[in-house]
């Protein structure tokens, strides 16, 4: 099969879709893996580095893409990627589309076969594509949240461990996933007061053990997030309803009962974001204010750290990628059940539930697609 791995685009985007590694198990299967000039550059990977493993380094970008049979990518397609996507091609990334309407029809008129990392599962009912940028993203929340506290940065000035007669801040971390457990470890490391809200308790039980009341859990509930918007110092938003636009739980309202200067990071901001004053910012300018509180609220926030993000994601997509190699997307998802949940649009088709209602859109079944 003809692999095509573009250079990211998107603003302050660092990371690539494989390592010279992932050429290399590729290559030795007999695919061909075409590499976009300086597309791993910035996560510390030459070109030199792909050729060596096997790729063909190609300059001309719109060359790649025509080539490509399949295109990896990380992020979602930009516009002028989405217009280079054909019908007969799979595209395999992050793709968010609950939150992206003129996303999820650009792809839809493309007629491609899209494939997005964040709703394929596993047996214990994960997100095993989703979790390793859910991981960066949710031990970097702290580490920007702790900057944004400086004054400097619009924040009320403290410091996140305090000192010796000094209180620590108090860090909240709404939801207890993968992000919110990696936030609070974060959080809970610097020498911060932390608590987490959940509304499953069983989660809460599972933390609460594993930390032996280091960390504070709380359920969700109306009064327990207001009492925790006027407490915190900082607040992580970590909510994830799967493949859907995550919801809204601190109002424009709420601003006014926390304290000056406290920071807001919003982890949810990929399905639209769970604070309703957030909206997208870039590397370039992380954050801004509304009514005195800081928002940081990066769309991409592993990308800052696109060595490390590279690598846990090619650990994690390259038996996947390498299915679709071996058998092409639909031998591959009719053989797993798991990844058959990643599909999300084919051939001008919704297939995604979540997606389809976000949207009122028509939704096809994978299985039905599958059975044409």
């Amino acid at each position: 099969m003809h692999i095509g791995v573009p250079k990211e685009i998107k603003n302050h985007e660092y990371r690539v879709a494989l390592t010279p590694g992932g050429v290399r198990e590729l290559v030795a299967r007999g695919h061909r893996v075409r590499v976009q000039a300086e597309a791993g550059i910035g996560s510390g990977y030459p070109d030199d580095a792909y050729r060596e493993a096997g790729a063909d380094i190609v300059a001309d970008v719109d060359a790649l893409w025509a080539s490509a049979e399949l295109i990896l990518k990380v992020k979602e397609p930009q516009a002028e990627e989405v217009a280079r996507l054909r019908p007969e091609q799979t595209l395999f990334t992050y793709l968010h589309l609950a939150a992206e309407e003129t996303l999820t029809r650009g792809l839809i008129d493309s007629g491609a076969t899209c494939i997005a990392y964040e709703t394929v599962t596993d047996d214990l009912g994960g997100l095993p594509l989703l979790a390793p940028m859910s991981r960066v993203a949710g031990r970097m929340a702290v580490q920007a949240g702790a900057h944004s506290l400086e004054k400097a940065q619009g924040g009320a000035g403290i410091l996140l461990p305090g000192v010796p007669g000094v209180a620590p801040a108090k860090v909240t971390v709404i939801g207890g996933g993968v992000v919110g457990e990696n936030a609070a470890r974060m959080a809970l490391g610097l020498g911060a007061e932390v608590t987490i809200l959940d509304k499953s308790l069983p989660r809460l039980e599972v933390l609460d053990h594993r930390y032996q009341g280091r960390i504070r859990t709380v359920y969700s509930t109306t009064e327990t997030l207001e009492a925790a918007v006027r407490e915190s110092d900082m607040i992580i938003g970590a909510v994830l309803v799967p493949g859907a636009a995550a919801p809204k739980l601190i109002t424009r309202a709420m601003l006014g009962e926390m304290k000056p200067g406290s920071v807001l990071v919003d982890v949810a901001i990929d399905q639209g974001g769970c604070f309703e004053t957030s909206k997208p910012t870039t590397h370039a300018e992380p954050s801004y204010m509304v009514d005195g509180i800081v928002h940081y609220c990066v769309a991409n926030m592993p990308g800052a750290v696109a060595r490390t993000s590279t690598q846990a994601l090619t650990n994690a997509t390259l038996p996947f990628v390498i299915a679709l190699a071996d058998k092409g997307w639909k031998q591959a998802l009719a053989d797993d059940a798991h990844f058959r949940a990643g599909l999300n649009v084919h051939a001008g088709q919704v297939t995604y539930t979540a997606v389809g209602e976000a949207f009122g859109l028509e939704v096809v079944a994978t299985e039905q697609i599958l059975q044409g």
